[in-house]
């Protein structure tokens, strides 16, 4: 699945209200992070996650780990904060076209 511009923009906005659902600390990206990230996506479609200050881990291999983990698409990146969207069996978002 490849976002166009537009639909990232879309979901970029939709995000800025979303609470940080998933953080990742000292231990880094385990199997139960991408287990939670992975249920998190299919219950709500467009995830934050905030990697804490402590996590020894670069943002851009977590980014990457995470998106290839589960499957979803990295919207956007800033600061300490990611943002995931993948669509769920039954889609909630509508994205445009």
């Amino acid at each position: 699945m490849v976002l166009t511009g537009k639909q990232k923009r879309y979901l970029r906005g939709l995000g800025s209200l979303e609470p940080v659902t998933v953080q990742i600390g000292k231990g880094g990206v385990t199997p139960t992070v991408i287990q939670q990230l992975d249920e998190t996506l299919e219950a709500r479609e467009l995830v934050k996650v905030r990697v804490l200050k402590n996590c020894l881990e670069e943002k851009e291999d977590i980014a990457r780990r995470l998106a290839e983990g589960t499957g979803a698409e990295l919207v956007q990146m800033i600061g300490h904060n990611l943002l995931f969207y993948r669509p769920a069996q039954k889609p909630q978002i509508q994205l445009p076209g």
